[in-house]
């Protein structure tokens, strides 16, 4: 029978040559059509079309692409081919690392080396991409190997491939070596510098490449305004969101977004104006990131009323955004609302995520919602078959504890089907606190010591009951472990917004502008007459030893 694909006219088309072929994949919009013109590809072949190169390379990427996604169909094709020139074997290649099985990459690599297939420069990125999701750093050094073996040392674009295979790798001196012997160095490879460094962690060196780029583009801008909010930077991601507009660069969504989690961050609350009437006044589109980030920025800056707005006014809200109003209303403790709201994204037909759960649990718990929480709860596997995370137990545990049910809260932490980790045992511990349950409190401290022997906190804690139960010799020892283990308790922070500039307040910090005027304030606001029931409550306050 013969294979036939039809125009939009319905005529016929069955013209053997190479040129039509690469036309009909080139319009070829469904699997139907290119199974048609694979199909004409076979029958009309003989030898000519099967071993021309282009045309069967662009059959086998477009079988391996994401709108067709067949790569079994596609190295079935490819395992045909006599013999598949570098560009097949590249195709194949990226297909895998594109996918969900980077390593067929490597392996089908290792069979284009045992075929001595001749390299191109686009061999080697995709193999380092699939290194980089397997976390295969001898591979990596191999095919650096490779790379400089066939003379592709110097070539910019795989150099630059790994470059950032290795700063993904956590290998950012190997990555700077290379980029130090670079001779000619292009933006990608600055950017990738930089994107390196701060997905290890060391923001101050990406800051330090950042400042020597010659040239910056918008990704460059952007990745160091991400790289300052991962680390909690967020009054220097700020100012270089503002440095980026005076600079005369557009920021991109992702360069708003960090900018606006940077102002829920701080609870700079005019400034997230300022970016959302930005946002505005640039019509830039609000899509489902940036709507649960403007939610999240008034949820947290305490204008519940216009995340609301925000919310109405989206045209099309998923799961996200719906989490995001809900998780609002708990951090307000507004627990009756957010199970209304909750309520109402079911009807919707919108089905709840983990986190969308969690927020829910932690409105109930805010709000006391002991029966309705333990319902949802269990719901979870019933109706959703979602497995309850540990961070719904730990939501749980804190609602039981909360309402003074210490001891079904720890037959729960108990009964987990995971080890519960320093978050479950200290939301049990906070409440042991609460209700003066100091035996059972002394035990989780313990507990949690030894869970948690870095955090600082976890002593403090337990410090803090030993004296509440007038145990002065063991507080002093909990205490001076601390010491001895040389952790460090950070100071206290608090921040500002005066004439849409940032203020950020460390304690027994002394170095801060007008500080001395700050004092003479706080001096008139203490020496006032207290009345009675607004006097501190000092009882449960930590024993400074």
């Amino acid at each position: 029978m013969a294979t036939v694909l039809l125009t939009p006219s319905n005529k016929p088309l069955l013209q053997s040559n190479e040129e039509h072929i690469l036309t009909l994949l080139d319009r070829c919009s469904t699997m139907k059509e290119l199974k048609q013109i694979h199909g004409l590809v076979w029958k009309k072949g003989s030898v000519a079309l099967l071993t021309h190169h282009i045309a069967v390379s662009k059959l086998l990427s477009l079988w391996a692409s994401a709108k067709f996604g067949n790569l079994e169909y596609a190295r079935m094709v490819f395992d045909r081919i006599r013999t598949p020139n570098t560009l097949m074997w590249d195709t194949m290649i990226r297909a895998y690392s594109n996918g969900n099985d980077p390593e067929a990459a490597l392996l089908l690599y290792h069979q284009m080396l045992h075929h001595s297939v001749p390299h191109s420069s686009y061999t080697f990125p995709f193999l380092l991409k699939a290194c980089s999701c397997l976390s295969a750093s001898e591979e990596a050094q191999q095919i650096h190997a490779q790379i400089i073996k066939r003379g592709f040392g110097s070539e910019i674009y795989a150099t630059n491939s790994l470059i950032r295979a290795y700063a993904i790798l956590g290998n950012t001196k190997s990555a700077h070596d290379l980029f130090d012997r670079l001779p000619q160095r292009d933006i990608v490879s600055w950017n990738t510098m930089i994107d390196g460094y701060i997905k290890c962690g060391n923001v101050d060196m990406a800051y330090e490449m950042f400042k020597a780029m010659p040239v910056k583009s918008v990704i460059s801008w952007t990745t160091m305004i991400v790289g300052f909010v991962r680390v909690g930077m967020n009054t220097e991601a700020l100012s270089h969101f503002q440095q980026m507009l005076i600079a005369g660069i557009k920021p991109d969504s992702i360069a708003i977004s960090c900018s606006l989690s940077a102002c829920a961050g701080l609870g700079a609350l005019e400034q997230g104006r300022w970016v959302h009437a930005y946002i505005h006044k640039n019509r830039i589109k609000i899509d489902s990131v940036l709507g649960c980030v403007l939610i999240d920025m008034y949820v947290k800056c305490g204008e519940m009323p216009k995340a609301l707005e925000v919310f109405s006014e989206l045209e099309q809200k998923s799961v996200y955004e719906w989490t995001a109003i809900i998780g609002g209303f708990a951090i307000h403790g507004k627990g009756r609302e957010a199970l209304d709201w909750f309520m109402e994204m079911q009807k919707t037909g919108t089905k709840p995520t983990m986190i969308t759960f969690t927020a829910v649990l932690t409105a109930c718990s805010h709000a006391g919602l002991i029966e309705e929480g333990k319902l949802i709860f269990e719901s979870m596997g019933t109706v959703y078959e979602i497995n309850p995370s540990v961070e719904h137990y730990g939501c749980m545990v804190d609602l039981l504890g909360r309402a003074g049910l210490l001891k079904e809260a720890k037959e729960l932490i108990e009964a987990m089907p995971v080890k519960p980790n320093a978050a479950v045992w200290g939301a049990l511990l906070n409440a042991c606190v609460m209700h003066k349950n100091l035996d059972l409190g002394k035990q989780i401290g313990k507990i949690l010591i030894k869970l948690d022997p870095d955090h600082g906190g976890r002593y403090i804690h337990l410090a803090s009951i030993h004296a509440a139960a007038g145990e002065w010799n063991q507080a002093a020892q909990v205490r001076r472990q601390i010491k001895h283990i040389g952790l460090l308790n950070p100071p206290g922070c608090s921040t500002i917004t005066l004439n849409g500039v940032v203020h950020e307040f460390l304690a027994e910090a002394g170095s801060l502008q007008h500080i001395e005027e700050v004092y003479d304030i706080w001096n008139q606001i203490i020496s006032r007459p207290i009345e009675k029931r607004y006097g501190p409550v000092t009882e449960d306050l930590l024993l400074n030893l």
